[in-house]
This record gives structure tokens, sequence and C-alpha cells, in this order.
């Protein structure tokens, strides 16, 4: 169908797969964008910015704005992509075409929003702190690890593992210097 699509336009098949894979690249870019965003760049400058005006326990201070960032509106947003579009993720990231599959993605959609919405208010709720957000973090450290062993993973795939786990390794030791810091008082 694509050849015949292609001819018909004056183009070869490799003109017709570059120009439908264009808005995939263009949402590949984005969704990488994104992440780094999310998971690198605003939890570093959140937390270099509380850590410089306010000080405290920098393991604390990061894993927070982590928590917040990494967990909480990465997982919205997963959320909200998945209740929106569930065949996007059943497809292109779980690699599953059946209609059906939006069941199962919906359940996922409201697991990444709950863990979500918990994770966003630790920065709102000063005695939840990191250890509020600790099952998403864990879910996302999981997620990871069962990706690393994975072969053949796709650019979107490989983002994910390694954001998942830095995310899950900084909002660990946050929670580690919470439980310890609590204990020491």
């Amino acid at each position: 169908m694509r050849r015949a699509a292609a001819r018909r336009r004056g183009g070869s098949v490799r003109d017709s797969v570059i120009v439908e894979s264009a808005p995939v690249a263009g949402r590949l870019i984005v969704y990488i964008a994104v992440v780094v965003l999310q998971t690198v760049v605003l939890p570093a400058v959140s937390g270099g910015i509380q850590f410089f005006v306010s000080g405290g326990n920098a393991l604390i201070v990061f894993g927070l704005w982590w928590a917040f960032w990494g967990v909480g509106t990465r997982l919205l947003l997963a959320g909200i992509s998945q209740l929106s579009r569930p065949e996007r993720t059943a497809q292109d990231i779980l690699g599953i075409d059946d209609p059906k599959a939006g069941l199962i993605v919906h359940e996922l959609a409201y697991a990444n929003l709950a863990l979500g919405a918990a994770s966003v208010l630790t920065v709102f709720l000063p005695g939840w702190g990191v250890l509020g957000s600790l099952a998403g973090a864990i879910y996302l450290g999981l997620a990871g690890a069962r990706h690393v062993a994975k072969r053949g993973k796709n650019a979107q795939e490989t983002v994910a593992t390694w954001t998942d786990l830095l995310v899950f390794v900084v909002v660990v030791a946050g929670a580690v210097a919470t439980v310890i810091g609590g204990a020491a008082a």
C-alpha cells in the first residue's frame, strides 16, 4: 500500500517512509526533551536554588525536587497521555497491537496518576517530604531495572530506562537521608 501511494505521488517508497516517519521523529525529540527536563534539568535547578538559598541536607533537598519533577510530574504526564491515547502506549511502548490493550493501559494510567499526584504533593506538604514519593520512585526503579536487560530497545525506551534509574537512586538517597536524619534527631 505504501508503494502504491508513493508511486501515485511520483516518489519512492523510501521517500514515503521518510515523510511518514517525520512526525514520529518529532514526537521522539519532544519526548526525550520532556523526560530529560523532568528527570535531570528541572530537579537539579530547583534543588540547586533551594540548597543555595536555604541550605539543608543536600540529599534531602535534591531528593525532594527529584521526587517532585522526576516522579510527580513525570508520572502525572504519563498517566494523562495514557488516558488520552492508550493506543500509543500499547503499540509504541508495549508493542501490543490490540484495541483491548487500552483497558490495561487505562489501569496503568490510574497507577501513574495516583503515584504522580502523591509525589507532586511532597513539596507542598512538608510532613511528607521525600518519603511521600518513595512508592513512585520504587515503581520507576523496578521499571528501569526490567528494561536494562531488554535487548533492542528503541531510543524512547533507552531514555526511559536510564532516567527511571536516576530518579530512583536520587529519591531513595533522599529518603534514606530523611530517615537517618530523623533517627539522629
